[in-house]
């Protein structure tokens, strides 16, 4: 009898350590926590603003001091990390439509609705590269109950609006790089034959 309550004690006990360790597993590897390691990772500090894609499975940080930007997709296996010079511009998308925008070069369109009723919201960052010239991340629409996403449409677009003006304050602060002066080249002089 004995010995049966000891290997009971024993299974109890193992079962516990197992749950503890499966617990920490998936606390360690929750998208969010894993997504914010790979932006701290990618930008040599945290970022001093995030936010996460609805599907869980990209994320935008933004780093002030050192102006970067960092954006992760594929649960932060893949990413890019741009300077703030290279930001084009940022567009919120409201059900397929957009309300927002700030670009280089061009006046601000003003957030003038909270869009309690929408359906799905949307930023999209746009970047001065070849081969991603934006990077949209869902802020509402797919289901999900994490505490980091928005709760509803309105949250969203404010979440939306802040990061507007985040993009805003970027492009108008970062001065327009210098174009790299080419020296003009005289036209080659034409001999020109004389007829004798």
């Amino acid at each position: 009898m004995e010995e049966a309550f000891r290997v009971i004690l024993w299974f109890a006990f193992a079962a516990l350590l197992l749950t503890l360790v499966a617990s920490g597993a998936l606390w360690w590897y929750e998208s969010t926590r894993r997504l914010t390691r790979g932006l701290t990772a990618a930008i040599g500090k945290a970022p001093d603003a995030i936010i996460f894609d609805t599907g869980t499975k990209k994320a935008a940080g933004l780093d002030f001091t050192h102006g970067d930007l960092a954006i992760l997709w594929d649960l932060g296996r893949h990413g890019l990390v741009f300077t703030f010079d290279e930001i084009e511009g940022a567009e919120l998308i409201v059900d397929e439509r957009v309300v927002a925008r700030t670009q280089k070069g061009e006046p601000r369109r003003v957030l003038e609705e909270t869009y309690p009723g929408a359906s799905r919201v949307v930023l999209r960052l746009i970047f001065n590269d070849l081969e991603t010239p934006e990077f949209e991340v869902t802020l509402f629409g797919d289901l999900t109950t994490h505490a980091a996403y928005p709760k509803t449409a309105s949250e969203a677009v404010q979440l939306g609006r802040k990061w507007l003006s985040h993009i805003d304050a970027v492009i108008k602060r970062t001065p327009p790089k210098a174009q790299p002066v080419r020296p003009t080249q005289s036209e080659p002089e034409i001999e020109r034959a004389s007829k004798d």
